[in-house]
């Protein structure tokens, strides 16, 4: 069983929705969404593009999937970050827009966002003490070979090549897309999310997701409010 730590809206947030519908599955309940019919692909299409990234769900990762060490409990991982969200101060990113990272797409800042390169770095800072060490296996599956020398450093210290300086937020909406592909999908993709980016995307909560099983998909286990409990109490309107 492996965690991981990430950003994602909340359920009810309609970018939540049009990626649940997109993906095929609701990274909350962990349920299976029938595809809607898209213009330019088929459902057959679609759900191969989407195969990798439905697995994880749609997330921003901040802390990629590690298993527990063994001096570690969940519970005590639950706590501490808790106690880590109630020391944050929500904020904005500008804009997500579809973008293509290499041969995947995915939903990334339209500008650069130090709030949330922050973020990433003190959760893997932070809770570098609950990841087990990599075994070989997990070493070879990153590809060591591939990797720049700051990216090996990465894996060898937190567990992860793309960290610190090496970090770009993102949220995975498809697999590796062939060279001819790439039109309609991102034609698609421009489709589907376009009418659901126009507004800035709130980071209020980190999310706690956890792996079904061996090599299950991930959902998401808790979602952990951002701020002091007393400042998000200050933030709800009185009822009359």
């Amino acid at each position: 069983m492996r965690y991981a730590i990430c950003f994602t809206p909340a359920a009810s947030d309609p970018l939540s929705y049009v990626a649940a519908n997109w993906l095929g599955r609701n990274v909350f309940s962990g349920e299976t969404v029938e595809p809607t019919a898209i213009r330019g692909l088929s459902i057959h299409e679609i759900a191969f593009h989407t195969a990798m990234p439905r697995r994880y769900g749609f997330h921003g990762v901040l802390k990629a999937p590690f298993r527990l060490a063994a001096d570690v409990t969940e519970a005590q991982l639950l706590r501490d970050l808790m106690r880590f969200c109630g020391t944050l101060t929500p904020f904005h990113i500008n804009r997500l827009e579809v973008a293509r990272l290499g041969a995947f797409y995915s939903l990334v800042p339209s500008l650069p966002c130090e709030h949330a390169h922050y973020l990433a770095n003190a959760v893997v800072q932070q809770f570098d003490r609950f990841r087990a060490p990599l075994s070989e296996a997990e070493i070879e599956r990153t590809d060591p070979g591939g990797l720049s020398a700051a990216q090996f450093a990465n894996l060898h210290r937190w567990g992860s090549p793309y960290v610190m300086d090496e970090f770009r937020f993102h949220m995975p909406l498809t697999g590796p897309v062939s060279q001819c592909d790439m039109p309609r999908v991102e034609q698609a993709l421009r489709g589907v999310f376009e009418p659901v980016l126009a507004d800035r995307v709130k980071v209020a909560n980190v999310a706690l997701m956890i792996e079904e099983g061996n090599s299950g998909p991930f959902r998401v286990h808790s979602l952990h409010p951002m701020g002091k409990v007393s400042a998000r109490r200050d933030r709800v309107p009185a009822l009359a």
